[in-house]
């Protein structure tokens, strides 16, 4: 009895190592007819490779590169009037009249071919060329440039154009994951991550209107007018200039917002230029000196120490002295964000402005006239 038990006891634990074998390698063949498998312990190895590693931007940086292009420029070279004289040549020698090339970034923002850049990274080239992360090149012509703000829109006539989604820039919080994308130093398209550093940065003295994003992520040479995105993969702001002592990355960057961007883009689309309010005044950040000068009881706003003759600002009753603290409902600290607001009114439409004007707060209604471009220091 003992031997038949012992054998019993041997074939139960075969076949239930059998069972466990065939159910975790076959579990098909123990599925009820139309009975979906369960997840098995093992992942196939190309089932582990689609998956996103925790803490990976790796899906964010494939769907932002394929929009984001180099730009090469080339400028003819500009020969010296007095290159022909010998005596020139034999003090000077012979002037190099090879053309001069630039490098840049840009970020296709339509399927029609519209590229946003920067300024600065295509003015006053001859010959503008096209790189796209598929190898595809295309000469581009300039639709327009705004140098306010730093930005131009090229255009290129290319099928099947791969296009960023334009993300919301002012949502951002600082300490949000961001990922710069462009061709530093010409050595090819390249991702670096970092967070948000700050929000608003201006009075930094690099472009007329100032709003910028600053970030962490390595910015060098050859990254202006490429992309800055969210850890989603969507546009944020177009990466503009960097602090540096050395020329290189520093760890301080600074991007236009997209929410900028995309008005200029739509600006220079629609109207072939941008188009900015403008009310006439000479401003000034609010000082105790000039509080006490023209007898202002009031510690914020901008005030004003010039009003120009027969404009908007003179029209509806602005005086020398008046101090600026709200245009419409945004109130306003300084003088970049009284410039800034200005010239985002559409010109030609009534706007309320708040004026501490000495001891009394009055609202005068402005209606702003079109921004002169020869005047850069008048708002």
């Amino acid at each position: 009895m003992k031997r038949y038990w012992l054998l019993f006891s041997q074939a139960v634990t075969v076949l239930l190592a059998a069972y466990f074998v065939v159910a975790t390698l076959k579990p098909a063949w123990f599925m009820q007819p139309g009975e979906t498998p369960a997840v098995t312990l093992f992942q196939a190895p190309s089932d582990r490779a689609a998956a996103q590693a925790p803490g990976s931007f790796r899906l964010a940086a494939q769907k932002a590169s394929a929009a984001v292009v180099s730009i090469n420029t080339s400028k003819a070279a500009r020969r010296n009037p007095h290159s022909n004289d010998p005596w020139f040549r034999f003090f000077f020698g012979d002037q190099d009249n090879e053309p001069q090339v630039g490098l840049g970034s840009g970020v296709i923002v339509s399927p029609s071919g519209y590229i946003l850049t920067n300024n600065h990274v295509i003015e006053g080239a001859d010959e503008i060329e096209v790189i796209l992360n598929d190898s595809r090149r295309s000469r581009a012509r300039v639709i327009g440039t705004d140098p306010d703000s730093d930005l131009a829109v090229l255009k290129v006539e290319l099928d099947k154009l791969p296009v960023i989604v334009l993300g919301d820039s002012d949502t951002l919080q600082v300490g949000d994951p961001v990922l710069a994308i462009g061709n530093p130093f010409g050595v090819g398209q390249t991702v670096t991550s970092g967070i948000v550093s700050a929000l608003g940065r201006n009075q930094l003295g690099i472009n007329t209107f100032e709003n910028f994003i600053q970030t962490d992520a390595a910015i060098n040479p050859g990254n202006s007018g490429g992309a800055l995105v969210d850890a989603s993969g969507n546009l944020l702001g177009i990466n503009t200039a960097i602090y540096s002592r050395s020329g290189g990355n520093m760890g301080i960057g600074f991007a236009i917002p997209v929410a900028t961007a995309q008005q200029v883009l739509e600006s220079i689309v629609r109207e072939g230029q941008v188009t900015r309010g403008w009310i006439g005044v000479e401003p000034s950040d609010l000082s105790p000196e000039l509080a006490e000068t023209f007898g202002v009881k009031s510690d914020e706003g901008v005030i004003i120490t010039g009003v120009l003759q027969n404009g908007p600002a003179a029209q509806a009753g602005i005086r020398p002295g008046d101090v600026i603290t709200r245009v419409g409902t945004q109130p306003v600290q300084n003088v970049t964000e009284l410039l800034s607001k200005v010239a985002a009114l559409k010109p030609g439409k009534a706007v309320d402005f708040a004026v501490r004007r000495q001891d009394r707060t009055l609202t005068v209604s402005i209606t702003p006239g079109v921004r002169p471009k020869p005047r850069r220091t008048q708002q």
